[in-house]
């Protein structure tokens, strides 16, 4: 079974595993169903393309993305991979998303240059980026200069997040740190390894916490 799935990034909250708390984001991930298989002979490599989400307008189509994943023995087209087939409580992930965009950021903002100096008569030179090279030697600004320019909408990958809580029934997660990109932002994620979570005794919301497992008290969903 593929160790990839697709899901849609909700809000923040807090857990507490044991004595220690950490920040969570809830996603809620969506079952992907295969739509085509791809072949050495026919594509010129091998690989499987799921679809997944609902169609946002009026269409013939089913889903609302497709995506393609490596191609794992047994998969046939039609079958429906659904979250608890790929995760579970202890997965230790990487997620995969885009930032948020910042638009046209100065090198302040950018690049956390500390400005010029805010006295003797500077008063327009409190953000400028100061020189940007030499002189007839060598002529040119070097590649990969820090200067001005657009910032976020970058592809950006947490790694070593962990699953605190599952919800099989709406296949929702809570996972460790924060996740890339704006609420409802799509994300991937891939699950590298599996550990005993130890003991999981609140969870913003109380969603998903086991019936043994007392819940210590209650918070508004989403926030901090």
């Amino acid at each position: 079974m593929t160790k990839v799935i697709y899901g849609k990034k909700i809000s923040m909250g807090e857990a507490y595993i044991g004595e220690t708390r950490r920040g969570v984001t809830k996603i809620a991930l969506m079952p992907m169903t295969v739509s085509q298989l791809k072949s050495v002979e026919k594509d010129g490599y091998a690989a499987i393309q799921v679809g997944f989400g609902k169609p946002k307008k009026h269409t013939k189509r089913t889903v609302n993305k497709n995506r393609e994943l490596s191609f794992e023995e047994g998969m046939e087209k039609g079958t429906i991979i659904s979250p608890k087939d790929v995760v579970t409580v202890g997965s230790i992930c990487d997620i995969q998303g885009t930032s948020k965009g910042k638009g046209f950021a100065g090198v302040v903002k950018r690049w956390n240059f500390a400005g010029g100096p805010r006295t003797h008569g500077q008063s327009d030179r409190l953000r400028a980026p100061g020189s940007i090279g030499q002189g007839t030697t060598p002529g040119r600004v070097h590649k990969g200069k820090k200067m001005p320019g657009r910032m976020g909408s970058d592809t950006v990958t947490v790694k070593k997040s962990i699953i605190v809580s599952f919800n099989e029934a709406d296949g929702t997660v809570w996972v460790t740190g924060p996740v890339p990109g704006s609420r409802h932002s799509l994300v991937r994620l891939t699950v590298t390894d599996q550990k005993d979570l130890g003991v999981l005794s609140f969870v913003t919301g109380g969603a998903g916490v086991m019936n043994e497992i007392k819940v210590t008290t209650t918070s508004e969903e989403g926030k901090v």
